[in-house]
Parts: C-alpha cells; sequence; structure tokens
C-alpha cells in the first residue's frame, strides 16, 4: 500500500485550492461577460460586482494572512490589484464607470495564472 507523503497531502490541497479559485475566477469572468452585454445599470451588472466583490474580498483576506504561501512580492501585487478591482467595482456601483473591459482583463490574466 502506497503511503502519501505529508509534502504530497499539502500540494494536492494547494492544487485543489488553486482550482477551486480557477473556477470561481471564471465564473466572474462569465457574470462580467453578461453584465457588460447588459449595461451597468442592470440586475446583471449587479449580479456580477457582488460577486467579484466578495470574490476578491476572500482573495485579499487570504493574500494577507502570514501562513499563506505565495512568495512576499507576489502576495502583495495581488493584494494591490484586488484593491485596484474593489475600487473599481465602487466607482462603477456610483455610476463613475463601466469599465467592465478592465475587470474582465485583469480576472482573465489572474485566471490564467492560477494553474
Amino acid at each position: 500500500m502506497y503511503q502519501f507523503s505529508y509534502k504530497e497531502i499539502l500540494d494536492d490541497c494547494a492544487q485543489d485550492a488553486r482550482a477551486r479559485e480557477r473556477l470561481a475566477m471564471q465564473r466572474a469572468i462569465e457574470l462580467l461577460e453578461l453584465a457588460q452585454q447588459r449595461g451597468v445599470k442592470s440586475m446583471e451588472a449587479a449580479e456580477a460586482l457582488n460577486y467579484l466583490n466578495k470574490l476578491w474580498h476572500l482573495f485579499i483576506d487570504d493574500l494577507a494572512r502570514p501562513e499563506n504561501d505565495l512568495p512576499d512580492a507576489l502576495r502583495a501585487e495581488l493584494i494591490s490589484i484586488g484593491i485596484w478591482i474593489t475600487n473599481e467595482i465602487n466607482r462603477m456601483r456610483l455610476g463613475k464607470s463601466d469599465n467592465f473591459g478592465g475587470l474582465i482583463e485583469i480576472c482573465a490574466i489572474i485566471h490564467s495564472g492560477l494553474k
């Protein structure tokens, strides 16, 4: 019988987490694309922006934890991106922006990096 090492278990957990994060980011992109088609004042926009806001708050909270194993520089960069995204969401909610394209582009880049 094969015995799994602690490192293999941790690697599997990290891979599972990245797969879930990738799926969540894919869902955000899909919602944003639909919202872009329907317009910033649509129900689809409200749903997309709420989902993305919650997702990035979760990401930021996770990235800020000391036990997060990403390199500090990458964590800081991702937190900065998350802050920009949440600020852009707030601008869109206030009617000061309709930058779905920018949100989609950034989320697509992050999505492709979650391998």
